[in-house]
């Protein structure tokens, strides 16, 4: 449909450009998010495990790939569905780390980091609604009903004819 064919790439500009920006910028863009790691990885200490990179600027460019090759996967219609969840998942804590609005007490600035933060939001009902589309076809819960359906009233022509062969 062409709806998809235009709205995924337009939905995808956002996070490939972003990414671009985050690689080329990773220092500055790991001390934005410093903050935000610290205290997340203080609240989860025991939880994440010990192999997970720290490092705010390896978390930056790990960030970044995942949203240039999701945001690439996105606009071309590969895997759409996995594409947008991955960039859900790294929507969350981008936000969460680059726009903290309600810790902001220059009004202008708060302001306009509540902006970003509610656009970030909206991209991710986008994000939510691509992940949910199945392009036209049948999703993969109905398809298993289906399945399961077909399958119990092939057991119960099984067991009918099972009945009738056996002796009184």
């Amino acid at each position: 449909m062409i709806l998809r064919r235009v709205a995924r790439p337009l939905l995808a500009s956002i996070f490939i450009f972003g990414g671009i920006g985050a690689l080329r910028d990773a220092q500055g863009h790991a001390k934005a998010a410093e903050p935000f790691l610290t205290d997340s990885f203080d609240k989860l200490e025991g939880v994440i495990p010990e192999g997970l990179p720290r490092d705010p600027v390896t978390l930056v460019r790990i960030d970044a790939g995942v949203k240039i090759g999701a945001g690439l996967a996105l606009a071309t219609g590969k895997a759409p569905r996995l594409a947008s969840l991955l960039l859900l998942g790294s929507l969350v804590p981008t936000t969460l780390a680059a726009h903290r609005f309600w810790e902001i007490k220059d009004p202008a600035e708060r302001q306009q980091q509540q902006i970003q933060f509610i656009k970030n939001a909206s991209l991710g009902g986008g994000l939510l609604l691509a992940a949910a589309d199945t392009g036209g076809k049948p999703s993969l819960g109905w398809r298993a009903r289906r399945a399961a359906k077909k399958a119990g009233k092939a057991a119960e022509r099984v067991g009918k004819r099972a009945e009738k062969a056996l002796p009184n």
